[in-house]
């Protein structure tokens, strides 16, 4: 539901991953060729051990995560996403999120290469509700509303942040969609949110009724780009005590620390939210007000050989940027790795194996 930062970072270096077997780590397709001649090296950048911990999130089989189906609802139909942008943004950062928001639908491999978006969400999609759909494959931007007035302020709580829904939902032309609409917050790099930086980059939850009139589905996502990019813009900035004998930074795929960080944090909440939209269908643990999720079971890995202190195999552009897969109209993301309910597994479709 949540990123952790300090058990975020520890979890690169945690004894379990070490002990984790990388040959779970693969595609959902052992038959697809991944390409080395389209201008690209591959690269598995490793960060210098410091301690161990105690974390619960592992890398490996099923014997170590008990992730289980809570019998609730899974977003099986035809997914609209309901944009609320709070705060200022450049056109630009607005256009790369929307563009990775819409790659998830980009399944012409023309429009996004193999290993694209496209294919990371298939992992997603595997998971199912009580009658056996599947979550859906199909995700469009129904609306968008703009708060450039910072209407409720520029420190917000998770509980204000319904309020900004609440507040969308009557000033925007989109309506309150409690079928299959889903409400994604994102604010600005000068915004303060409760817990951000300390505890959480983003986190997933849903409306109450008392608040907006409904129970809906939403995410927030925060723009660290000012605020803390070493906690939630990861490996694209790196904490001071990670520096002098790892490789330092990786440069972000779109040039913009805050926003390529951000969308990774996107793609983790969106991949939890479809997953568990009311806190009680896919998660592990026995407490559902603090769940672990597809998402968080695979915090920080981004390709094949991750853990022990890698964030895995991933691509380096010619002009060295990394990625690790490709989205519309050219695009390039890295995208964290979602735990596959069939392989038992970090799943990504640059998996060498």
């Amino acid at each position: 539901m949540s990123l952790l930062p300090l058990s975020f970072f520890l979890f690169f270096i945690t004894l379990s991953a070490i002990v984790a077997s990388a040959a779970t780590v693969q595609t959902l397709n052992t038959n697809q060729q991944h390409p080395n001649d389209k201008g690209y090296t591959f690269h598995n950048p490793k960060l210098p051990p410091k301690t161990l911990t105690t974390s619960k999130k592992f890398e490996g089989s099923s014997e170590l995560v008990n992730l289980r189906y809570h019998m609730g609802p899974v977003l099986s139909s035809p997914i609209s996403i309901y944009l609320i942008w709070y705060g200022k943004w450049a056109p630009t950062q607005m256009l790369l999120i929307k563009d990775f928001l819409l790659s998830i639908s980009t399944t012409n491999r023309r429009a996004a290469p193999h290993p694209s978006v496209s294919d990371w969400w298939q992992t997603v999609s595997l998971y199912t509700d009580q009658t056996n759909a599947n979550i859906s494959r199909s995700i469009l931007i129904a609306g968008e509303y703009s708060d450039r007035k910072y209407t409720h302020g520029t420190h917000l709580t998770r509980l204000t942040i319904q309020d900004v829904i609440a507040s969308s939902v009557r000033s925007a032309p989109f309506p309150v969609d409690h079928k299959n609409g889903i409400y994604l917050v994102l604010t600005s790099v000068d915004v303060t949110v409760e817990d951000f930086c300390r505890a959480v980059c983003g986190f997933h939850y849903f409306t109450f009724p008392s608040k907006v009139g409904y129970t809906l589905p939403y995410a927030w996502v925060g723009n660290s780009g000012k605020q803390c990019p070493e906690v939630c813009a990861y490996p694209f900035a790196v904490p001071a005590y990670m520096q002098g004998g790892g490789p330092g930074a990786l440069a972000p795929p779109n040039g913009d620390v805050g926003i390529d960080g951000m969308i990774s944090v996107i793609g983790h909440e969106l991949a939890e939210l479809s997953s568990n939209p009311l806190v009680n269908a896919w998660y592990a643990g026995e407490d559902p007000t603090a769940p672990t999720e597809i998402g968080d079971l695979c915090e920080g890995l981004y390709g094949s050989g991750g853990g022990g202190g890698y964030i895995g195999e991933v691509m380096k552009d010619g002009s060295g940027r990394t990625f690790n897969m490709n989205g519309r109209r050219g695009r390039k993301f890295l995208v964290q790795w979602i735990w596959s309910p069939v392989l038992k597994a970090c799943a990504g479709p640059n998996a060498r194996d």
